[in-house]
């Protein structure tokens, strides 16, 4: 039995020989054969018929804490989340999986300075745009708002980053900035920090009380509501 690393994979390679560097125009390298390629066997296997495409690990690791709290399963609901590795991949992914290529539906989630790269690559694939979730500014942004400033802390001190997080506040570059910009600069300030809380804010957050965009994502998802 196949398993959702393995078809992540075996996109990724695929959308790697697709075309010619990340902005390539997706209507100038059609995909070939969709049918053929080793991802499609996999879907196949794994029952996919929905995608979403993300940015990066980050995105991956929150939508996927989320759905494991709310009880969905969403491999078994036939659902894959797809790490592209940047915005601008999204043409070559969406012409790859949505309509052009395996069929599978498209959805996805974004930032809002990433949403004009979503927009025209799911329209190029014949995907509906209203589809894509888009987040205020980023997904940082979301989860620091709809937490709070203080939460976030208790949450990095739990993690044993608040000597770090101290020490990056009294840079003079950080004096006087808005407490949630300094929060959304921190998260980003080491590699890996960022796919790690992720996970960790997605924990943290109430249920009740999931950002806008996640919450819209998950319920059009949600097969229970699929028709409605």
């Amino acid at each position: 039995m196949a398993d959702m690393g393995l078809f992540r994979n075996a996109v990724a390679d695929w959308a790697a020989g697709s075309a010619d560097g990340p902005a390539a125009e997706p209507a100038a390298h059609p995909a070939a054969h969709p049918a053929a390629h080793p991802a499609s066997e996999l879907a196949s296997e794994l029952g996919l018929a929905s995608v979403v495409l993300v940015e990066g690990p980050s995105d991956l690791a929150a939508v996927e804490t989320l759905a494991a709290r709310l009880d969905r399963d969403l491999p078994a609901e036939g659902v894959c989340v797809l790490s592209m590795g940047g915005a601008m991949n999204v043409g070559r992914y969406a012409r790859l999986l949505g309509p052009p290529g395996l069929g599978l539906r498209l959805t996805g989630l974004c930032d809002e300075r990433e949403r004009p790269y979503f927009d025209r690559g799911f329209q190029r694939a014949g995907a509906p745009r209203h589809e894509v979730f888009v987040c205020v500014e980023d997904l940082e942004e979301e989860f620091i708002r709809a937490l709070g400033v203080p939460r976030v802390e208790g949450v990095i001190e739990a993690e044993g980053d608040l000597v770090p997080w101290q020490t990056f506040v009294r840079q003079p570059a950080q004096r006087g900035r808005d407490p949630h910009h300094r929060m959304r600069r921190f998260l980003g300030t080491k590699k890996g920090r960022k796919i790690r809380y992720g996970h960790l804010l997605a924990q943290a957050l109430d249920l009740a009380l999931l950002p806008a965009p996640l919450d819209a994502l998950l319920t059009a998802l949600d097969p229970a509501r699929a028709g409605r």
